[in-house]
């Protein structure tokens, strides 16, 4: 039976690989605001900049750095023994896999989404079109090892990202997914993510806590993600599709806390929906917010935390 995607980051540890490091998160400068907030049924947490830690403060295609972009592409290449089924030219493999990376990527965001200003590519679909290309000039790949083509496009794009941008959990992530947990509270996730945004979720939490799972504190039911929807925040499809999700289960808007660290991608649309919101200040590097929108009605947050394992202090009883 081929290796599940969690099977295989477990695979990878098992080798001498070296990852880029996670980013050292350097604290913005803020006071806690932290008001007791009461009739919350529900925590909905955005994902890269809130709970993940990731060099550049979110999850990339790109990296401005052409060297970045060679070390990532050209150990991908190595990885899954690309080399042999492309067009040989001079230069690096590296090089030509990012012609190749570049089409598809362009192809992929020309895709139109009706009526989402906001498209989002799954990264998944990326290598799928790559391996397709590959497959013409006779690549050949362990199935019975990755999986059907589907499975092993998924298992490139984790391998490929996790060499473009080092992750872990902010600090008191796992505390504070435990904490909402025992205050009886649905938690789910609502941000821009991919088919292995989870996967890093778990891993950061693992490092944190090893009892604590993504699978026991979020339902699987209340992952509203980027790459399911096609629409990056701050798409409205995100949180109207959220929302439906709750209201099946009885959770009105009002008594949702959404927290996130963008005043705009995160705090306005939820208050527009009339969520509660909470900032999440903790990280310089992926805190979007200014001083006077922090003060201007569409974008006030009903909280600021500047540590994740504050929120015990806002749910109410």
């Amino acid at each position: 039976m081929p290796l599940s995607l969690e099977q295989y980051a477990e695979y990878l540890d098992t080798r001498d690989l070296a990852w880029p490091a996670p980013p050292e998160v350097e604290k913005a400068k803020a006071r806690p605001h932290l008001p007791k907030l009461s009739g919350i049924k529900a925590v909905l947490w955005n994902t890269y900049g809130t709970l993940i830690s990731i060099a550049g403060g979110d999850l990339a295609f790109e990296q401005p750095d052409p060297l970045v972009m060679e070390v990532a592409l050209g150990k991908t290449v190595s990885e899954f023994k690309m080399w042999g089924s492309m067009t040989r030219k001079p230069g690096q493999p590296a090089a030509y896999l990012k012609q190749l990376y570049d089409r598809v990527l362009f192809e992929q965001r020309a895709i139109c989404v009706p009526g989402e200003r906001h498209p989002e590519v799954p990264s998944e679909r990326i290598w799928e079109g790559i391996l397709k290309m590959l497959l013409q000039k006779d690549y050949k790949f362990d199935a019975v090892f990755f999986g059907g083509l589907d499975e092993y496009s998924r298992k490139i794009a984790y391998f490929f990202h996790a060499s473009l941008q080092g992750t872990s959990c902010y600090r008191h992530a796992a505390e504070a997914l435990s904490c909402c947990q025992e205050h009886g509270v649905a938690q789910g996730l609502l941000g821009n993510g991919q088919c292995f945004t989870a996967l890093q979720l778990q891993r950061g939490l693992s490092a944190q806590k090893p009892e604590v799972k993504v699978d026991d504190v979020i339902a699987k039911d209340l992952r509203v993600l980027s790459h399911d929807l096609r629409g990056r925040k701050p798409s409205q499809r995100l949180f109207t599709e959220a929302l439906d999700r709750l209201a099946a289960r009885g959770i009105e808007a009002h008594e949702v806390l959404h927290v996130g660290n963008s005043l705009a991608h995160d705090i306005a649309p939820a208050r527009k929906l009339r969520m509660k919101t909470a900032l999440f200040t903790g990280d310089k590097a992926s805190l979007q917010a200014s001083s006077q929108a922090l003060h201007e009605d569409p974008t006030r947050p009903d909280v600021l935390l500047t540590k994740l394992d504050q929120i015990a202090s806002v749910l109410g009883n």
